[in-house]
Parts: C-alpha cells; sequence; structure tokens
C-alpha cells in the first residue's frame, strides 16, 4: 500500500469533470453515457505518482476498467477534446445566469426605491464567479447544500465543521496556487444588500482581512486527516472502497451535453411550434400580425378587410405618390355620387361655380388619407376646413363640399383607383414585354383606362392579339430586372379557339379586306373565291370562307377595350331589367309569396334598382329556380348603337359592290353585338347592381346602428358634475314562468361594475317585498331597467312600478316611496353577450339570466361599448329584418366598423381606464389610426411602464405610439385631470407634468393656438404668463365662470383670416373646435338616450312585429276566460287579445258560452291595437264573427305589385293555373273498397308507409287512367318500390273485376291475391337477403370500403356483398372485389316473386344467388385467360368482342338466355329453361346440361365432364360443385368466402 503522501486528489484542472457548473450545478440521477457498453472508463487519474507500479498491477486494474492503457491515448485525447467543448458550454451558460442574477437583483432594488418597501432576500450569498479564470471546483457529493458562513465561523480555530470534512477532495485538489483566485470569490454582503458604499480604504482592509482568512484554511487543510482521527492508510482504504467520486464521469458527461441540447431547443422554441396556426391567428401573433404592429402606418389602412374580421390579412398594395392625386381626384369625384355630379357639375346645377373646389377638396382628401396616412376622423375634426369653401373674402359663407359619409366614400373609391393604377401598371409592364409597337393601342386604349374592367378587357385583347409575341417571350430576366420578381409566368391554356385557327390561316386575309372599308370592285363571293382552297377534298364554299371571315372580325371587334368599355356605359344608363317566372315558380309564387312583388318584372330601369332590395332578392329567388333574370337594351337604343357602329365601320361609296361589302359589314356588326357586346355588357350590370344594392343596404344598417350608439348614457337627472353615468338595477323574470324561473336581480353601479345578484321567488311574499326594498335602500339605483323573454315581463314591470309607488304589498299600504324611474332597454346586445364566452371568462358563476341582466345595464350606461365589445358579432343583431341577409359578412362588418370608429373619435377614449378595465378597453381599437393590434400592444407597453400616463407627450417620449399613429390618434386618447389640481409654475420643462389640454379634443399641433386663445380671452399679456406653465391659462379659461361669454367675444374670423395670411393655414372650423372645448371639455355632443318604441318593446317581448300583426289579418287565438259577453284571449305570442260582445257572433247572444268554451282556439280578425308601454298594457281588438273570417285575409296578405309589372303575362298565367284547378276539381277520384286502397299521391304514400313496417303496402290511383292502379310498398327505410298495375276491366264504382296485370308473366285475379303473391312474396325475398352475412346496410359507398379493407387485411382472399340499389328499389347490388389489385365490380340483382335474378340467371334462394355469382364470375374469369393465351373466344362466334348480346353466342358481361329481339321487363316470365317457381325441383345428382337452369351456355367446343367432383363445400348445390369442378376446379378461381 503507497504511504499517505502518496496519496492525492487529482489537481485541478481543465479535463476535470467535477468542474462543471460550480456549485450550481445538481447533475444527480443516472444518466446514460455516450460509450456505454465499453470497458474503457474516463481516467479517474493523471497523477504520476502511478507511474511507479508494477505491470501485473496495471494489467489487474486495466481488466478491472479503472484506469486507461497507454495504448488507447487517441481515446483519451478525443474524451479531453470533448471535455474541453463542454467547459466552454458550461462557461456560456454561467455567464447567462450571472446576468439574470443581476436582473433579478436589480428588480427587487427597483420595486424598494419605488414602494418604499423592504423585500426579503435569499439567505443564500449570491456567488460571483470570474469570468477571465475557471470556476471553482465543484464538491464531490453532489447533494451537499450550500450553508451561509459568517465572519465568526470563520474566526474559529478549532475542529473543522462538517462541511469542511466534505470539502476534503476539493481542499486536497486546490493547490497554493489558487488562493489569489479566491480573493474576490465571495463578495462583500454588505455592499451587495443595501449597506454604505465602500471606499477604496476599506476595500483595502477587506482583501487584507479576506487573505489572513485564507491563510488559517490553508492551515486547517494541511491538518485535516489528523484532526479528523483518520490516519493516511484509512485515507488509503477509504479511496479504494469509495473511489475519488470520478467513478461517474462517463454518465455526468453525457447528461451534461443531454442538458445543454434540451435548454438549447427551448431557447430555439417559438410559439408557431407550439400553438396551432388557427389559435396564433386568433390571438393576432401572425408574421402580419407583428408587421401591422410595427409599421408607422394606421392598422385599418394597412388590411384588406374590416378589422373586425375574423378572416382580416394584410393588404400588399402600393403607395400613391403625390403624382397620381391628379387623376385619382377626377376619377373619385366623377364617381362620387349621382347627385354630386348634378350639383357641382351640370350647368344648371346650384354649386356649379364651385367644381374647381370640391376637386380640391377631394384631392386634400386622398392626400391625407393615401400619402400622409390620416384617417378619416382625424380629416374630419382636424382638417375641415380643408374639405369646406374656405373664402377670405366672405369667411362667413361656409359651404361644406364634403361630409363624413362623402369622406368614407373617398376612401373606398381611393383603394380602388389604387388597384386599379396597379393592374394597370401590370399590364403596361406585359405591353413593354411583348416588345411590339402598336399605334392604336397607344394612342386609344392607353389613355382610357380608367377601370379596372377596361384593364380586364386590354389585357385579354393584348393576349389574344399577340398570343405568338406572348409565347414566346423569353421566361430569362436579368437579376437587377425589377419586374422578375412581381411578374409570374402563367401557364397558357391548351385549348385553341376556332379564332386562332382561323387566324392563321389565308381567311384572314379575307378578314382584312372585309375590315378595311377601301373600295373593292368585286363582289364579296367572287372574292371570296379567290381563297377556296385548291385541293377537292378541302375546299369549301365562298358562303362559308366569308362566315368565318366574320368569325375573325367580330372576335376582334367583340373583344375591344373601347368597345367593351362603351356598351358598358350604355347599359349603365338604358339597360332594363325583365323577370319571368319559370314553370315551377308560375304555381309557387302566389299572390302572398313575397318574390310576388317582382314576379312579373318587366323593363325597369336599372336606376330605380339602386336604392332597394329588390334586385337581390331577384338574384336569390333565380337561385332557387323560381325566375329567370334578362337584363337588355330598349331597341331603340340598341338599333342607336348598332347605327353608330356600321357608319363607323361601313364605306362610303355608292356603287353596288360597295353595297353590297357594306351589307357583310352591317352582319359582322350584328354578331359582334349578339355575340359579344350585348352579353358581356349584361354579366357586368349584372355584377354592377348586385355591388350598388349592397353597398346600399350596408350602408342603410350602418345607419341604424348610429341611431342606436350615437346617443349619450341613460341619465334620470341631469348630474351636478362629471360625466358620472346612471347606477342601474335591472330586473328580469326570464321567461315568465312561476314554477321555473325566479326574478333576477343585478345592481350595476356608476363606474359599470356589478355589486349585487339577488334572485326572488316573487314579488309578493312579505319577506321578498323587504328584501327587493332593502336593495333599493342600500345601493338608491339611479334607474330600474325590465328585461325578460316573455310577455309575462309586463306584468313584471307593472308589480315593480305600483311596489316603488307605494302601493299594496301583501294587503296592506307601502309608506315608502321611491322616486326611481322603470323603463325598458333594447336588449338585442344581452340576448348575445348572455350566452358568450366573454359573460362566461367575466362572469362564470352567474345564470344566464342573471348575465342577461348585466348586458341590459351596461347598455343603459354606454350603448356604444356595448356594440364596440361585440367584435364581428355584430352582424349577428338585425338592423333591416328583411334585408340584412341578402348583404356578404364582409360588407356589414365594414360599415359597422366605419360607424364604430365615427363615435367612438367623436366620444374619444380614456387611455388609463382602457388600461385598468379590459371592458372599456374594447373601445381603443377604433381610435383613429389604431386597431385592435396595435391597441394591444399600446396597452401592454403602457402596462410595462406603470398603466398610468400623466400627458400625451409620453406617447412619443415613451415610444409608445409612432409618430405617424400618434398625430391620428393623440386628441382622441383622453388623459383626464383632476378639476382640483392646477400646473405648477417654473415646470414646463418637467415631462411628468400634467396638461389639461390633454383632456381636450384639440390636438397636441393645436396646443398653441389654444394658449393664445386663452389669453386673449382673459385678457392677458405674454408678461403675465411667462414664468407660469404654458397651459395655466387654459385651466384658468376653463375654470371661469364667465368662460362662455369671454371666448365668445373673441373675433374667431379675423383670427382665422391672419393664420391664413401668416401661414397659409386654414384654421376657421379648428378656432370654433378650440373655443368650445376649452368651454367644457369634451362635452358631450351626442343626443339622448333613446329608449324602446312601444313597437320596439311588443317585439322584443313577443317577436311580433308589424308585419305579422296588422290591422285585417287573421290570427289564431285561444279563449282564456269570459266576461259576460266579452271574451278574452291569448295569441301564440302570448299577447292578450279580447272579444267585445259586438264582434262575437252574427247573432245576438246572452251568453258567450254558446259559441265559445275556455280552452278552445278560434280564429280572429285583428280590428285594433292598443299598446300602452308606460301603462304595461299591450291588447288586441279581434273580432269572431263568422261573417268578417270567412271573407278571409288575403287582401291584406297580398304582396303589392311593383309598377313595371306584365300584366298581361300574369292574366294569362293566372288563367291557365285557373283552369287546371278546376279540371282538378272536376276530376273524378276512382275510391276501391279495400282496406288497403287510399286516396294518395306518390309523397302521400311515402310519407304514410315512412312510420310503417317494411313490406307495407298502398293501393292508389294511378296518374295513368282509371284502369291503372299503382301498388307501394315499403322496402327498406325511406325506400319504396311503385308498381304500375293495369286493370282492364275497371269499374268505376269501386269493386275490381277481372284480372290484374302486372306485366305479361304476373296476372292476378284480384287485389289480395296481388299483395299476397306478389308484394308479400318480393317482400320476403328482400327480407331473407337483408338477413344474409354478406348483406350490408347503408349505402353503396361504404360496403366499396368495407370490401377494401378486408382485402387489405386478408390478401390472398376474395370478397363480396350485397347492399340496398337506392336508385332502382326492390333490386340489390351484388359488389364484389376479386383481388386486392382489382377495382370493385358491380351486378345487379333483381327480386321477383319466384326467384331472385343475378342479370338473367334465376336462383331460388339467397345461397343458390351466391353460387350462381361465384360460377359466373368464374367462367369470366377463364374467358379472360383464355382470351390472353390467344384462344378461341368460347362465347361467340367470328371473333366478336363479348360487350353485347349477338345471335350464336352468349355475352360474359350480361349473358342472356332471352329470345333475341324482347324488350326485358323487371317482371318478364320465367326465362327460357329457367325453374317455374320456388317449388322446383333443384337437381341434386345431375351435372351440368347444355344450357342450365340458371341460363348457362355451355362451351360446344369444351364437352361436359360426368366425373363427380372429390369433396363438395358446406353448403353447396351439388350441381354447382359439378359444373364448378368442371370448369377448372377449386384452385382456378378466387379464394371467395
Amino acid at each position: 500500500m503507497a504511504s499517505s503522501d502518496e496519496i492525492q486528489a487529482p489537481p485541478v484542472g481543465e479535463d476535470d469533470p467535477m468542474l462543471g457548473y460550480g456549485q450550481e450545478d445538481d447533475g444527480e440521477g443516472d444518466a446514460e453515457g455516450e460509450g456505454e457498453g465499453d470497458v474503457i472508463m474516463p481516467d479517474v487519474t493523471d497523477d504520476s505518482s502511478e507511474e511507479g507500479e508494477d505491470d501485473e498491477e496495471e494489467a489487474r486494474k486495466i481488466r478491472e476498467g479503472f484506469i486507461v492503457d497507454e495504448e488507447e491515448e487517441d481515446d483519451e485525447e478525443d474524451e479531453e477534446e470533448r471535455r474541453k467543448r463542454r467547459k466552454r458550454r458550461k462557461k456560456h451558460h454561467r455567464k447567462r445566469d450571472e446576468e439574470d442574477e443581476g436582473l433579478e437583483e436589480e428588480d427587487l432594488e427597483l420595486l424598494e426605491e419605488n414602494t418604499g418597501t423592504s423585500f426579503k432576500r435569499d439567505r443564500l450569498t449570491r456567488l460571483h464567479r470570474r469570468r477571465d479564470s475557471e470556476s471553482p471546483a465543484a464538491s464531490s457529493s453532489k447533494r451537499r447544500a450550500v450553508v451561509e458562513s459568517s465572519d465568526d465561523d470563520l474566526d474559529n480555530d478549532g475542529l473543522p465543521r462538517l462541511e469542511d470534512i466534505q470539502r476534503i477532495w476539493d481542499d486536497e485538489r486546490r493547490g497554493e496556487e489558487d488562493d489569489d483566485e479566491m480573493d474576490d470569490f465571495i463578495e462583500d454582503d454588505e455592499e451587495e444588500e443595501g449597506g454604505p458604499p465602500m471606499d477604496e480604504r476599506a476595500r483595502e482592509e477587506r482583501r487584507r482581512e479576506k487573505k489572513q482568512e485564507q491563510q488559517r484554511r490553508k492551515k486547517a487543510r494541511g491538518a485535516v486527516p489528523e484532526l479528523a482521527g483518520i490516519d493516511a492508510n484509512a485515507w488509503d482504504e477509504i479511496h479504494d472502497v469509495f473511489g475519488d467520486g470520478h467513478e461517474y464521469d462517463w454518465a455526468l458527461e453525457g447528461e451534461d451535453e443531454v442538458l445543454y441540447d434540451e435548454e438549447q431547443d427551448k431557447l430555439d422554441m417559438k410559439y408557431q411550434d407550439v400553438f396551432e396556426p388557427s389559435e396564433i391567428r386568433k390571438r393576432m401573433l401572425t408574421e402580419d400580425d407583428d408587421l401591422i404592429r410595427a409599421q408607422d402606418i394606421p392598422e385599418r389602412m394597412q388590411l384588406a378587410t374590416s378589422s373586425l374580421s375574423l378572416s382580416a390579412n394584410l393588404s400588399l398594395h402600393t403607395q400613391l405618390t403625390e403624382a397620381d392625386l391628379g387623376g385619382a381626384a377626377m376619377w373619385v369625384t366623377q364617381r362620387l355620387s349621382p347627385r354630386k355630379n348634378r350639383d357641382f357639375f351640370s350647368e344648371d346645377g346650384p354649386y356649379s361655380h364651385l367644381k374647381g373646389a370640391l376637386v380640391m377638396a377631394v384631392t386634400f382628401a386622398l392626400r391625407c388619407l393615401f400619402v400622409d396616412e390620416f384617417e378619416v376622423p382625424y380629416i374630419w375634426t382636424h382638417k375641415r376646413d380643408y374639405i369646406r369653401h374656405f373664402d377670405v373674402q366672405d369667411i362667413r359663407s361656409r359651404q361644406e363640399l364634403l361630409s363624413l359619409n362623402e369622406l368614407w366614400r373617398i376612401y373606398a373609391l381611393g383603394q380602388k383607383y389604387r388597384s386599379m393604377i396597379e393592374r394597370r401598371g401590370a399590364m403596361m409592364s406585359m405591353y413593354k414585354r411583348l416588345d411590339i409597337q402598336d399605334s392604336y393601342v397607344e394612342d386609344d386604349i392607353f389613355p382610357q383606362v380608367d377601370s379596372v374592367e377596361v384593364v380586364a378587357d386590354c389585357t385579354e385583347w393584348l393576349s389574344m392579339k399577340y398570343k405568338d409575341q406572348k409565347q414566346s417571350e423569353p421566361d430569362l430576366h436579368s437579376h437587377d430586372d425589377e419586374d422578375s420578381e412581381i411578374i409570374k409566368k402563367r401557364k397558357m391554356p391548351s385549348r385553341v379557339s376556332n379564332y386562332e385557327i382561323l387566324k392563321k390561316s389565308v381567311i384572314s386575309k379575307l378578314a382584312e379586306r372585309l375590315h378595311f372599308v377601301d373600295d373593292q370592285e368585286l363582289n364579296p363571293l367572287v372574292f371570296a373565291e379567290q381563297f377556296i382552297n385548291p385541293d377537292p377534298l378541302k375546299a369549301q364554299p365562298a358562303e362559308e370562307l366569308l362566315r368565318r371571315a366574320r368569325l375573325i372580325l367580330s372576335t376582334e371587334l367583340g373583344k375591344d377595350p373601347l368597345l367593351r368599355n362603351q356598351i358598358r356605359k350604355v347599359f349603365q344608363e338604358e339597360a332594363r331589367i325583365s323577370v319571368e317566372p319559370t314553370e315551377r315558380g308560375v304555381t309557387k309564387i302566389d299572390e302572398h309569396h313575397r318574390y310576388f312583388n317582382f314576379k312579373y318584372l318587366q323593363n325597369k330601369p336599372i336606376r330605380e334598382m339602386l336604392d332597394s332590395s329588390q334586385f337581390l332578392n331577384i338574384l336569390v329567388a333565380e337561385s332557387e329556380l323560381l325566375v329567370t333574370l334578362s337584363i337588355a337594351l330598349p331597341s331603340e337604343v340598341k338599333s342607336t348603337f348598332e347605327r353608330r357602329l356600321n357608319e363607323a365601320f361601313a364605306s362610303d361609296s355608292f356603287s353596288d359592290a360597295a353595297r353590297v361589302w357594306n351589307e357583310e359589314r352591317s352582319r359582322v356588326v350584328h354578331e359582334v353585338l349578339e355575340q359579344h357586346l350585348i352579353p358581356a355588357g349584361a354579366k357586368w350590370t349584372r355584377e354592377y347592381i348586385r355591388e350598388e344594392v349592397e353597398d346600399f343596404l350596408a350602408g342603410q344598417c350602418a345607419i341604424h346602428l348610429r341611431k342606436r350608439i350615437d346617443v349619450a348614457a341613460f341619465r334620470a337627472v341631469e348630474p351636478q358634475s362629471g360625466d358620472l353615468v346612471s347606477s342601474v338595477l335591472v330586473i328580469s323574470w326570464g321567461k315568465g314562468d312561476p314554477h321555473k324561473d325566479a326574478i333576477t336581480m343585478v345592481f350595476v353601479d356608476e363606474e359599470g361594475r356589478m355589486r349585487e345578484h339577488t334572485k326572488l321567488d316573487n314579488l309578493y311574499d312579505h319577506e321578498m317585498v323587504d328584501e327587493f326594498f332593502d336593495i333599493l335602500r342600500r345601493r338608491k339605483p339611479n334607474v330600474i331597467v325590465i328585461g325578460g323573454f316573455s310577455v309575462a315581463t309586463f306584468k313584471l314591470s307593472s308589480l315593480v312600478k305600483k311596489l316603488i309607488a307605494g302601493g299594496v304589498n301583501g294587503g296592506q299600504n307601502n309608506q315608502e316611496v321611491f322616486d326611481i324611474p322603470v323603463t325598458y332597454v333594447h336588449d338585442d346586445v344581452a340576448r348575445i353577450y348572455q350566452h358568450s364566452k366573454r359573460a362566461n371568462d367575466e362572469f362564470s358563476a352567474l345564470s344566464p339570466t342573471a348575465k342577461y341582466c348585466i348586458g341590459l345595464a351596461r347598455y343603459m350606461q354606454s350603448p356604444l361599448n356595448e356594440y364596440a365589445a361585440l367584435g364581428s358579432d355584430v352582424t349577428a343583431i338585425t338592423f333591416e329584418d328583411d334585408d340584412q341577409h341578402l348583404v356578404p359578412k364582409e360588407k356589414l362588418l365594414s360599415a359597422f366598423e366605419r360607424t364604430l370608429v365615427d363615435v367612438t373619435n367623436m366620444v374619444g377614449v380614456d387611455i388609463n381606464r382602457a388600461v385598468a378595465d379590459p371592458y372599456y378597453q374594447h373601445l381603443l381599437p377604433f381610435i383613429c389610426g389604431l386597431g385592435p393590434r396595435k391597441a394591444q400592444a399600446l396597452v401592454k407597453k403602457i402596462g410595462s411602464l406603470g398603466g398610468n400616463l400623466v400627458n400625451r407627450d409620453q406617447f412619443i417620449k415613451g415610444s409608445l405610439l409612432t409618430t405617424k399613429i400618434f398625430l391620428n390618434a393623440a386628441s382622441f386618447l383622453r388623459i383626464t385631470q383632476d378639476p382640483h389640481s392646477r400646473p405648477s409654475k417654473h415646470r414646463h420643462d418637467d415631462e411628468m407634468v400634467s396638461d389639461p389640454l390633454d383632456d381636450t379634443r384639440i390636438h397636441p399641433e393645436d396646443y398653441e393656438l389654444a394658449r393664445k386663445m386663452a389669453t386673449d380671452a382673459l385678457e392677458l399679456d405674454e408678461e403675465d404668463v411667462h414664468d407660469e406653465h404654458p397651459s395655466h391659462v387654459v385651466t384658468t379659461i376653463i375654470n371661469d365662470k364667465d368662460n362662455v361669454k369671454k371666448l365668445s367675444e373673441l373675433n374667431l374670423d379675423e383670427f382665422a383670416i391672419s393664420l391664413y395670411e401668416a401661414n397659409n393655414e386654414q384654421k376657421r372650423h379648428t378656432l370654433n373646435l378650440i373655443r368650445d372645448e376649452l368651454i367644457k371639455p369634451y362635452a358631450e355632443i351626442r343626443d339622448k338616450f333613446r329608449l324602446p318604441t312601444s313597437w320596439d318593446v311588443v317585439t322584443m317581448l313577443s317577436g311580433e312585429t308589424p308585419k305579422t300583426l296588422r290591422i285585417g289579418l287573421i290570427v289564431s287565438t285561444q279563449v282564456i276566460r269570459s266576461k259576460g259577453l266579452t271574451v278574452f284571449t291569448r295569441l301564440d305570442s302570448g299577447l292578450e287579445g279580447v272579444i267585445n260582445p259586438e264582434y262575437l257572433s252574427d247573432t245576438p247572444l246572452t251568453n258567450a258560452a254558446d259559441v265559445v268554451a275556455k280552452g278552445q282556439t278560434i280564429p280572429g280578425v285583428i280590428l285594433d291595437l292598443k299598446f300602452d308601454v308606460e301603462q304595461d298594457s299591450c291588447t288586441v281588438e279581434l273580432s269572431s264573427r263568422p261573417s268578417d273570417v270567412y271573407s278571409g285575409d288575403s287582401v291584406f296578405r297580398r304582396i303589392r305589385t311593383d309598377s313595371h309589372w306584365d300584366h298581361t303575362r300574369y292574366e294569362k298565367d293566372r288563367e291557365v293555373l285557373a283552369r287546371k284547378k278546376r279540371a282538378e276539381v272536376d276530376r273524378t277520384r276512382r275510391v276501391i273498397k279495400h282496406p288497403n286502397f287510399h286516396n294518395f299521391n306518390t309523397s302521400q304514400a311515402e310519407a304514410y308507409l315512412e312510420k310503417q313496417q317494411r313490406g307495407d303496402v298502398v293501393i292508389r290511383p294511378s296518374s295513368k287512367g282509371v284502369n291503372h292502379l299503382a301498388v307501394t310498398w315499403k322496402v327498406d327505410d325511406k325506400l319504396y318500390q311503385h308498381i304500375d298495375v293495369t286493370e282492364p276491366n275497371a269499374d268505376p264504382t269501386g269493386q275490381t273485376t277481372g284480372q290484374l296485370i302486372v306485366d305479361s308473366a304476373h296476372t292476378y285475379a284480384d287485389l289480395d291475391e296481388l299483395i299476397v303473391n306478389h308484394v308479400q312474396a318480393m317482400a320476403r325475398r328482400c327480407e331473407e337477403l337483408m338477413a344474409h352475412e354478406k348483406f350490408k346496410h347503408g349505402p353503396e359507398d361504404e360496403l366499396h370500403l368495407f370490401l377494401k379493407n378486408f382485402l387489405a387485411a386478408n390478401p390472398a382472399k376474395s370478397m363480396y356483398g350485397f347492399t340496398l340499389n337506392r336508385k332502382r328499389p326492390g333490386h340489390f347490388n351484388l359488389c364484389f372485389l376479386a383481388n386486392k389489385n382489382s377495382a370493385v365490380q358491380t351486378w345487379p340483382v333483381r327480386v321477383a316473386p319466384e326467384a331472385y335474378y343475378l342479370f338473367d340467371a334465376a336462383a331460388v334462394g339467397v345461397p343458390e344467388l351466391c353460387d350462381a355469382f361465384k360460377v359466373r364470375h368464374l367462367h369470366e374469369s377463364q374467358n379472360v385467360a383464355n382470351a390472353a393465351a390467344g384462344g378461341k373466344t368460347p362465347f361467340g362466334a367470328g371473333g366478336r368482342t363479348p360487350a353485347r348480346p349477338q345471335t350464336g353466342g352468349a355475352t360474359p358481361g350480361r349473358l342472356s338466355v332471352r329470345q333475341v329481339g324482347r324488350t326485358p321487363n323487371p317482371y318478364s316470365a320465367t326465362p327460357y329453361n329457367a325453374l317455374s317457381g320456388p317449388s322446383a325441383p333443384t337437381p341434386a345428382t345431375s351435372y351440368m346440361p347444355p344450357q342450365t337452369p340458371y341460363g348457362y351456355q355451355t362451351p360446344s367446343h369444351r364437352p361436359p365432364s360426368f366425373q363427380p367432383p372429390p369433396q363438395v363445400p358446406p353448403g353447396m348445390n351439388p350441381a354447382r360443385a359439378a359444373m364448378i369442378q368442371q370448369n377448372g376446379g377449386w384452385s382456378q378461381g378466387p379464394n371467395w368466402p
């Protein structure tokens, strides 16, 4: 054993794997190393003391795996290299961890500084590693805890503590040269933990103490073994038994690398790798969303659709430039509106003198929208002076040039113009790449390209005319070619049109002569003969050549962009709409149908259809195949257009030849019109009207939405100060069922927070009423809202009003009176909210009725906020009952979004409240410049800064908003001020000073104007406010009681003129805005809250509308009670009805019970509607007199016809329908005395049998005449077979005499025999086959799938199955799959009373049917094999393909034994030589005759074999077995189960 001096721990070096990651490395566990399974272990020691051992000891250790043999030196070098890489990675991790720890410490210090609270730090001392040296050695014990040490412990010279013993290996490894490294390893705790900072002298003293401490530690290490009471020999034994802690370095090495890889993967992982794309899109985290957030462009301007849309995507448009504005202004102005064109551009227009000003206003609006990128609310609020007539000479004449809606219209048209010039640019690039010179294109077409349609026409025309050049266009582009990135090569169509073929032929020269108007002496026919092909086989007559020449010319003219553009203009002005009902529509669209209004529409001008929904309804009716829409030009307009075209095309010569040539040209013009221009114009007009009507209806819906949201919050009384809304108590009885629904009450305070929620069983019991009064006393609501889902809500409202007014309560009068208004409110938003995810997230514990109440309360406090919170669900609310569903959702969302943006920016958003209140935050995306993504980012940024802003400057200085977004949004983002705070003096350079102008609608760019106006109104000089905060005068004027008078005395007109002359700024409207804001910042400029009308309340609670409940209509009503001769009823909707005595009967009565009874449902005519919502009374007066009811309500329900009505066609069709109806009534219906006979038609019979059992039968009259009967029986669910039965001797009286003939093979004596022997026999056979194991229910596709799956699992087998033929009731399909490589085949199986028929082969039972199938398939397989081997076709003669039945041979595909020439009948007689019936004997021992009972013909060249088969499969007929064996045996066919 070696001496104690020789026992040393391995020195600390780069090869020591235990140095990894210092004390923070807790790499415990069993990790698999990279070299698992090798006998080589990582070097346990490199110490030179091992070299003195003998070879035997070394060999023994090699065998035991303790040391590494010298021969494996290369492996050691590789191992060393891996360790070095691992140390570098660990050093990188240590640096990152140090930074993280530093951040955590700084966070704690920052919190202490801001909150004044001392946070408790971890007792563990933070260890800072020196970055320029290696980390200290780790303990060999992986589970050793870090124990805090103190100076007192270090000064203790006694025995070492437990942790010193645990550091034995570390201390022995650490040499004296490491002492200097440890000087700064433990930093001073006092300096870290917030103690007083240390100067240089104190630090020097501290370092000296550390050095002394290191000396004491070295002294202690030298005496470790002796002091511990363990001698050197014992240490050797310990080392031999337990090792030195490096035995499992190979495992830890692998674990370190795995941990590093996992950490690296976590760093590289993105949320796209974790979340579904739909979830990422929903949370707006896609790359496009990040780009939208980052770009300094308003969000709505970056989107191709509405920001409310769930499918909103990035718009990849090209920005307009200043050079584009001139053309854009003229283009947009002409399309702004017909009224604008009439008022400004017509000679007699009232504003024709301002057309230049209008164009300038449109130009300015386009510049702001598409160059400067300001949204509409900003322009309307702060730049309105530029879109109204501003005349310095007459400053008071303020003519509005553009309205708010027209600004949005300009924005929409500007987007279309931008799209048009992008496409025009692409078309120009294509023309340049064609490398052609066409003066007509360059001089005539290009200057008139002013719409997307013209661009499309021009592109199509160029592609057609220069197709050869386009196909030969080189695909190679230089690397710096800008167009190479934009233009993608499109695959050209492979089909070649007649035009292209003729254009390349010699006929094109004939077409050129026809096109040119030069005089030609030869007649067209004579001239065309020159182009006849000399080949007689290819020669065509001259007339045909002229026709083809006309085709070339008419195609080119029909595609001409200018002609197509002209015909579109003609259609836009003169087109007429006509509607003609289809054969189905004639009968289905009656006088009460919603489409009756336009059923016979004739020649209605399109300009009369642009402001109604009629055209969209016509399109819907056409899609339902009820009407046919036609768009045409009046004959005189069409003739004029054709005449003008002829004049431009014809020759001016008067010769006979010229006249004939002109006739040919007129034919060309006619073909151009009829085949090209008219269809193209009609197609465009159809889309044009649809677009215009959809935009109109979307605008109408937006108008209704504006009426709902452009109102102030409900206020019972005007507030004394501030803008606080009313507190609301909402009461709802739900559906009003006293046995199921409790009365729910929810109280919402002024700030929109739900403070209390309770339920009461009723408001009659004394305890319940006391609880109700207790809520009123404690909460003191400003208003009580009643809501519900039935007319029982009227009773609840009446009871609540009575209680708060001191009415009767349980027989006692209430002494306490509450002056609280009780009202109804629109509940369409609340109905959506109660079932929304938003409600569930906010109030998951509340019932749907309680959530409904919260929605009502919020609507009372802010209708705008409620509609904004709906998001894309806003389209679920119906504003136009009959027409809104006709408008696409995207258009509705765009219209609704614009309305929400207008009203939100008019009201403004308190940004600090929006950050703190998620519900109020729904308004933020509608602020000018923002959107859902930018608003989300803004809230997060403000939250990271503390969640509160002091002034608007922080938006820019804090990098919360980019420049353009700030300019757009600044004046609409309020920063509310404390009304009692005043700006301090000498603090105008402080960034954290509030500014009263930040709580106004005044834009920061106009702050100086506001301060100037405030100074002038207070009659102060600049010296008086020099040392004050710049906005101190603003605070003074706002708080001044006479501010209205002082500000009104300012001459703003002169001020505006001086600003215009000095800076060329138009600020007249801005000065008015500033004055209003200085009088009262952010004053309420919306209308008062609109309560629902009586009809609104009735519709809300009952669902009745003015269309369903109007005077003259007949409604169904139930008698509830009677009082004398007065009868009280209830309508289906729950409304109460009353029948007065004079309207109860035509004859005098003494008792109402003589004509009506309680619970009876009777018809009643509506006489009057008495709605008094204030008194909670809604009654319908009815008349049940027979004379009133008998006359009907057809006159009142009849749909009014359009003014453009084709009365002639209407009367003609009505006469035809009346004649058919009379014929139907006059026709005698046959009646047969039989329990199964019913006077049903086909649909009625099927409806009757739907609930019956399979096999049940109905006998009914036939439409073929009195000598026919129809028999319908149920094959399966929704599957019925109809059999036509002929009765030659029919008895109209009802007695059937003579025979009943189904077909020639099935004749019966009476109906009973027909039912038993025919229908029931077939039903039994169907049941038998459906009960077979090979039958599969469901459609045929499922059987196909089953067969494929079976063969996939059993490749060596074949499989077949039966299923019902749903297209031919009473038939089955036999589907089979011979092998896995073949396709599924289907053979028909017909069911007859006597047998099954596979094609024409009869089988008396299902087993026989299966055998017949197998034999037939075997025959066909052998035929195919013989044909492939070159043999003679066995089933035919003369080498014919066996595809059709041939005389002299049977076809394998559809074998038949019928006589040639006979027509097959589903119920024909028994096939030739087939079994005569179910009882016919089946041959058991005989073998295959020349023609078998199953209709197969034995090939004459193959004599039958009479040797019996060696073995018959179980269940197979022996004759079938013999047949199969005779034809090749069992092994030659498929392996059918």
